[in-house]
């Protein structure tokens, strides 16, 4: 059985279940699994299997305390009819690399793959320990979690849930998702800041423990559903073990052949869950980690040091606009040796400095990773150029991952296939992809560019997007980041 360890002190290990309700540790760390569990089944035996079946065949080994029953509910309530294709990820061939496409569920990101199914974890782990209390999730968002989560929990008996985004930091058509939001347990509110304000709010909530006694009192109880939670990480592991499945099953690899995996990155998450499908036994060379112009991983790689101290820039990519990677704790911990001091250590520096740096034997735990960062200007023309040759439009942040991975190539000649991790839809972004097609585009409004894109694409708009059109705005609020404590107890009547 899998045992959940803080990040940052030796205190109690917990099970699955406990660390899925309670997000992030006590301490303020993370959780991390006691080892890293080796898959049961064969890549051949996998390659037979649906979407779902390989998400309980990963997930049954990270979240061993829930039943077969408990697990395979979960799986199967998440995983259905709100994703567009019956294959749930497809692989996309286009210009000589395999476009992973996780962005065909019901808010067209990439963060539906895990927040369809977390509330259905939380809650059967809330029935599991008996508890009472309304589940409160708070989460800070840079653009898709928000949306994602807000559909999620949305009339989820006994949770409620509250989003904080940076105002003026996320695309028209994220916010038009996230305000106009239905659910009388559902809260949005944009902040004046970016990103790190409202996630460095969050934490300072969640580390509150006088907040926490008063919610307690009042019959709540906080937990995460950004990337930070277990529940989180666990089912984002799953599509790197089913597109690997799938290449051998569409004989595009043999076997045993390994792949590299590029994943546009800002809060780390994402290439986290490839890390960790790697040493669950899937044959993954390299993991290339691609940023935006807010290159503080592509630095961390290059030098060992991790500087937050820098300007932050606002991009076409918003959902990698992070100067506080996160998830980058458990790599750290584990690249330690496990040890919670370290890694206590590098984060207090953070906290204090804005930057940590690790050891020389630390970096050499990094070989596997490349970091690799573009412009603005590289991702538009990015766009252009596998639009005119494929006729396969992408999406900015996808568009990152392709730049970044043919300048991979081009230092290190590397043939390896590779799978490009797609983390939304271009109609998520249709203003910056329209604008990289062609300026003649500029004039026209959202909507009239959402239409323009399904035509040259040849795509149908995706519902996520019909639905908005015409949507009432039902959030209309804001505040100063300062402020973020006092906005949730106005919503919980506290």
């Amino acid at each position: 059985m899998v045992k959940y360890y803080s990040t940052r002190s030796d205190i109690e290990p917990v099970q699955a279940s406990e660390a899925v309700l309670k997000g992030l540790t006590s301490d303020g760390g993370l959780f991390v699994p006691d080892h890293i569990p080796a898959l049961e089944m064969t890549m051949k035996e996998l390659s037979e299997l649906s979407y779902q079946e390989v998400a309980y065949e990963v997930m049954k080994l990270y979240l061993s305390d829930y039943t077969e029953e408990e697990l395979k509910n979960c799986i199967n309530n998440a995983y259905d009819s709100k994703f567009d294709t019956e294959v749930i990820a497809p692989l996309t061939e286009a210009d000589g690399a395999f476009y992973l496409e996780l962005f065909h569920g019901s808010t067209i990101a990439f963060k539906d793959m895990a927040l369809s199914i977390l509330p259905y974890l939380m809650t059967t782990a809330a029935k599991k320990h008996n508890i009472k209390n309304d589940i409160v999730i708070l989460t800070a968002t840079s653009g898709d979690t928000g949306k994602a989560a807000l559909a999620g929990f949305a009339e989820v008996e006994g949770t409620k849930i509250i989003v904080f985004y940076p105002k003026n930091g996320v695309s028209p058509i994220q916010e038009k998702q996230m305000v106009t939001q239905k659910g009388d347990n559902t809260f949005v509110v944009g902040i004046h800041g970016n990103f790190d304000d409202a996630q460095t709010g969050v934490k300072k909530i969640f580390g509150d423990k006088e907040f926490a006694a008063l919610m307690d009192e009042k019959g709540y109880q906080f937990s995460s559903a950004n990337s930070i939670n277990i529940g989180r990480l666990v089912p984002q592991i799953v599509y790197y073990v089913y597109s690997y499945a799938q290449l051998l099953k569409e004989e595009k690899i043999t076997d045993g052949e390994k792949i590299n995996v590029v994943v546009p990155t800002g809060n780390f998450g994402n290439i986290l869950a490839a890390y960790f499908a790697k040493y669950m036994g899937v044959p993954i060379h390299n993991l290339i980690c691609a940023s935006n112009e807010n290159k503080v991983l592509y630095d961390f790689f290059k030098t060992g040091e991790y500087d937050r101290n820098r300007q932050f820039v606002l991009t076409s990519s918003p959902s990698m606009d992070i100067l506080i990677s996160s998830n980058l704790e458990r790599l750290i911990y584990l690249i330690a040796g496990r040890d919670a001091e370290t890694n206590a250590a590098c984060m207090a520096a953070l906290s204090k400095d804005g930057k940590y740096e690790i050891t020389a034997e630390m970096k050499e735990k990094l070989d596997e990773f490349y970091g690799g960062y573009a412009t603005e200007q590289e991702t538009a023309e990015k766009i252009k150029s596998l639009y005119e040759k494929c006729g396969y439009v992408i999406d900015t942040h996808t568009a990152v991952a392709a730049t970044v991975y043919d300048k991979y190539v081009a230092e290190t000649g590397d043939t390896h296939k590779t799978v490009i991790a797609s983390t939304a839809s271009p109609f998520k972004f249709t203003r910056s992809v329209m604008d990289a097609l062609d300026n003649k585009y500029s004039e026209m409004s959202d909507f009239e560019l959402v239409d323009e894109l399904s035509r040259i694409a040849n795509v149908t708009v995706p519902n996520a997007i019909e639905e908005i059109r015409t949507a009432e705005v039902l959030h209309n609020n804001i505040c100063d980041k300062e402020d973020m404590a006092n906005i949730v107890k106005q919503y919980l009547h506290i």
